[in-house]
């Protein structure tokens, strides 16, 4: 069962970066458009081989990867 069906690393791909597949459009490109007020839509128009999923999903590999039992330090 593929968790992101949408989401593919290949280290020969944007040095292995976390992309949509079939792209080079990185999930981190994604994240970091919609934290800086991009719409969906305008992602989209932007990038014509983007879909609303394969967004959805992005948001959703994000996710799942700070799930991981990871220690982050804490500024004293």
């Amino acid at each position: 069962m593929d968790l992101h069906p949408y989401i593919e690393v290949n280290p020969k791909i944007m040095m292995g970066k976390p992309v949509i597949k079939g792209t080079r459009i990185t999930v981190e490109l994604i994240l970091e458009s919609l934290a800086a007020g991009e719409s969906i839509e305008n992602l989209l128009a932007s990038w014509p081989r983007l879909t609303k999923e394969a967004v959805h999903d992005a948001l959703a590999f994000a996710a799942d990867s700070l799930k991981g039992e990871k220690i982050y330090p804490i500024a004293v």
